[in-house]
């Protein structure tokens, strides 16, 4: 009887060890399920931070390399550096066997949506890794959008919002032969009318380009009453989104907004537009020098301002920028060096030192309070001047995420193409027409009016 009870504790106490080494947050077991330096695992990433600049996050990747990573058998491969789009399109090729497509990657950053497009079957929740404590260190506004179905899928690692750029030095020119100030560009309004000031003035160049007209309209029609996007689909019939649309179509089609494809940071260089609303992360695409088509160059200043406002009372931006997610493996081993390599990223220390060479913005409570009780944390003066403008943002704006659902990406990138082409139509069509002689102001005018249901043409005529 006495050997059989030291028998069945015996058992209880290995049971009792067995749940013990497989939970997450205890780390003085070493099981089979867990990499070691003797039985290591590699980990390929897929990321956006710095595709056209020298990577921060790159190198966050090989001190982690060298530290922890090490230390528990841990190696993460940066095996692509590239665009959100590009990521996307490579990821549905991996799902959908396309020929010449890669293999999934076991890490990525991307924005939500990305979740439809991989299926939230084959990636793996975070929350079964981090710690009730853990996760209720994160900034919530950033943590809940990663939540599906109440699973934890997507880990944000580095947020941003967006901001004005502009390139004070060849602005300031501008501003003493034509008055238009600084401050008028805190407004669309403002901002609008000084691009078409700055039109007339350059004799034909574009003074602003807008990164995601998606964005704009969504925050426009918030901001003026109305609702963008409900069940899964845009409404461009909206009377908030109409006037939010006209007072864009009247810029574009007059001429002060840029409307070609790409982004902003090439057209800084050669002095096509002279400012740029984006991403804060758009800091390290930003020029010190332009050129000219003579070949001359000058030493500029980029400063940035604060995302331009619909109305006073209606202060308001996106947050953006993606997280991590991770293909859940069959081998245990990696998915939870996968969890090892998240944590590191969002530790204090190396999620600042990331985030501050990027123009992002830190995701837990603690490093966001030390960003801002530490400017001197940023060494160069344009970053930190962004933080400055970011902080101020942060207390005064109300942040939005993008809405995710079915096709999101898709109506997405067809909304931005949309809204291209019927703006680029119709400013060829207006500078046309005022060359062969008619009035500018009615033009203008009767142009505008047509240019939202020829956009609800042109969008849904795309498939919806």
């Amino acid at each position: 009887r006495i050997l059989g009870g030291l028998f069945m504790i015996r058992r209880i106490f290995a049971f009792l060890l067995a749940v013990i080494c497989v939970l997450p947050q205890f780390t003085g077991c070493t099981p089979t399920d867990r990499p070691t330096s003797e039985n290591p695992v590699t980990l390929t990433i897929w990321h956006v931070y710095g595709s056209q600049t020298k990577s921060p996050f790159n190198t966050a990747i090989d001190e982690f390399n060298n530290t922890v990573g090490k230390e528990n058998g841990i190696t993460v491969n940066v095996a692509s550096v590239t665009s959100s789009s590009a990521i996307d399109k490579a990821l549905a090729a991996s799902v959908n066997g396309e020929p010449g497509a890669e293999e999934l990657p076991d890490l990525f950053t991307a924005y939500p949506r990305v979740a439809q497009i991989v299926g939230t079957d084959r990636l793996l929740a975070w929350d079964r890794y981090f710690s009730e404590k853990e996760l209720s260190a994160f900034r919530q506004e950033f943590l809940q959008e990663g939540y599906f179905d109440s699973k934890l899928l997507m880990l944000p690692i580095a947020k941003s919002t967006e901001a004005l750029y502009l390139n004070k030095t060849l602005f300031a020119d501008f501003s003493t032969q034509t008055g238009v100030t600084e401050e008028q560009l805190r407004s669309y309004r403002g901002l609008f009318d000084a691009a078409n000031i700055y039109f007339d003035w350059t004799g034909g160049k574009h003074f602003v380009q807008l990164n995601d007209f998606y964005h704009y309209a969504m925050l426009g029609t918030k901001a003026y009453g109305g609702e963008f996007i409900r069940d899964g689909k845009l409404r461009l019939d909206d009377p908030a989104f109409e006037t939010a649309w006209k007072q864009l179509a009247r810029a574009a089609i007059y001429g002060g907004i840029c409307l070609d494809d790409g982004y902003a940071a090439t057209r800084w260089k050669t002095v096509e537009i002279i400012s740029n609303i984006g991403s804060t992360a758009d800091i390290l695409y930003q020029p010190d020098q332009v050129i000219y088509p003579d070949n001359t160059t000058q030493t500029v200043e980029i400063i940035s301002m604060p995302y331009p406002l619909f109305s006073e009372d209606a202060a308001s931006a996106v947050h953006r920028g993606g997280g991590l997610f991770a293909i859940r493996s069959g081998d245990e081993r990696k998915n939870y060096a996968a969890a090892v390599f998240a944590k590191w990223l969002t530790e204090q220390d190396n999620n600042l030192s990331i985030v501050t060479k990027a123009g992002y913005l830190p995701v837990t409570e603690a490093a966001f309070d030390r960003l801002l009780a530490e400017p001197e944390l940023v060494q160069k003066e344009n970053y930190r001047q962004l933080y400055e403008t970011a902080s101020a943002m942060i207390q005064e704006y109300s942040l939005w995420a993008i809405p995710v659902f079915d096709g999101a990406s898709d109506t997405q990138s067809r909304f931005e193409e949309s809204v291209k082409l019927v703006l680029r139509t119709a400013h060829s069509q207006y500078i046309e027409r005022v060359r062969s002689g008619e009035n500018a102001e009615i033009v203008l005018d009767e142009l505008t009016n047509e240019s939202l249901d020829l956009l609800k043409q042109s969008f849904y005529g795309a498939g919806d």
